[in-house]
């Protein structure tokens, strides 16, 4: 078996003069930083004090499951002979809030609009489902994660 490592550095830059001397008092910003790439603006979710231009832990997990099954789908395609023209993923998930603050992911649908210049349609559900399968995010996750694919043709430019 293989491995790779990924290193990330986050950073609270939510400290607004007093730190967390009561839950008030601070911000929940925060930068993720990776050797090489742009830094990522984090915040919680508004409601839970956050800064709603900033992305969320639950924005990047539901970003990381939406994009890890296109790279996959689009690499299976290709293999497939299909010829891939534009795709787009409006995707959603539930998070469950708790009684006691904490929560959970209840689950998330993909779904992903696929438009074909060469291939034979009839190969989407396989190919999303091989997708699924293949997906490292959404085989590390513990709650559900659903596709509802179309597929449509169209002529080349």
């Amino acid at each position: 078996m293989k491995s790779h490592l990924y290193r990330a550095t986050t950073t609270w830059t939510g400290d607004l003069g007093k730190g967390t001397a009561s839950y008030r008092d601070y911000s929940r910003n925060h930068e993720v930083a990776i050797p090489g790439k742009p830094v990522l603006a984090g915040s919680a979710d508004a409601a839970f004090r956050g800064d709603r231009d900033r992305w969320t832990p639950e924005d990047s997990l539901l970003g990381a499951l939406s994009t890890c099954h296109m790279l996959w789908f689009l690499h299976l395609a290709s293999e497939a002979g299909w010829v891939v023209r534009s795709y787009v993923d409006a995707a959603e998930a539930e998070m469950e809030v708790n009684a006691d603050g904490s929560g959970q992911f209840a689950w998330a649908v993909l779904r992903p609009e696929v438009r074909i210049s060469a291939g034979d349609p009839a190969l989407s559900e396989a190919l999303h489902t091989r997708a699924h399968d293949m997906c490292f995010i959404a085989r590390s996750v513990n709650f559900a994660v659903t596709c509802e694919a179309t597929v449509s043709g169209m002529s080349a430019p």
